[in-house]
């Protein structure tokens, strides 16, 4: 899935949080429990270490929380917050779109290298069996696969403008479809080591960028013939 989490300095050492906004309890208890779930899973984690690893009474944790599913569903709310604040970033900045697939690609590694992968993975699957858990978790898997949307339908947009027409079933919603459950399936398969996986994965991330590539120098060429034509059709100045 295309950090929620800032990168880790220490690769045995997720983050949340950079150092510096730890100040407050309530952020310290959320980054004990991102690193507990980042390297243990949903199923080991206990409170009581989480209270330990944050230096903090474990009372403060069921003041704050009040139980840990919730405070499990804080910890993927923030994550969730600095992950779709970047993607949106990414989405309306400069470049074209087969850089911002390459930029995407670079936040993807970022992630699965912090444990942001595997948290959400393992709160996907013990959504399986904890109704609750799986109600509040699966608004925050809409919200990433609404800015997919947005980006497709931008790419859709562009791609109209320079006289490429798709057939009638390949809309926005049909391809940010394919795009966000091949990321989600590729996330699970990267998260269990299979190699042979990951290589065709990876092959088909070069294609779709090769594919945009394409669109992109559309984008441009169609853009240079637009200036030109401006210039050619402006009236010369008269002459004083």
């Amino acid at each position: 899935m295309p950090t929620a989490a800032a990168p880790s300095q220490d690769a045995e050492r997720p983050q949340l949080f950079p150092a510096g906004k730890l100040g407050t309890t309530k952020a310290k208890i959320l980054d004990a429990a991102y690193r507990r779930l980042a390297q243990q899973g949903y199923a080991a984690l206990s409170t009581r270490e989480i209270a330990r690893d944050a230096g903090v009474n474990h009372a403060l944790i069921n003041y704050h929380f009040r139980t840990k599913d919730q405070l499990v569903i804080a910890v993927l709310d923030e994550a969730n917050r600095q992950l779709l604040a970047r993607q949106q970033q990414m989405y309306r900045g400069p470049g074209g779109f087969a850089e911002k697939w390459a930029q995407a690609r670079r936040f993807y590694e970022t992630d699965l290298a912090s444990g942001f992968v595997r948290l959400q993975a393992e709160l996907w699957a013990a959504g399986m069996s904890n109704a609750e858990l799986r109600e509040k978790f699966r608004p925050r898997i809409r919200a990433w696969k609404q800015v997919v949307l947005g980006g497709v339908r931008e790419a859709f947009a562009t791609a109209d403008a320079c006289g490429i027409e798709l057939p009638a079933p390949f809309t926005a919603e049909v391809v940010a479809t394919w795009i966000s459950e091949f990321w989600l399936g590729m996330e699970f398969a990267d998260l269990i080591g299979d190699r042979e996986e990951q290589r065709i994965h990876g092959d088909a991330l070069d294609a779709m960028e090769r594919l945009l590539q394409r669109l992109d120098a559309r984008a441009r060429k169609r853009g240079a013939a637009s200036r030109s034509g401006r210039s050619r059709g402006s009236p010369k100045r008269r002459r004083t």
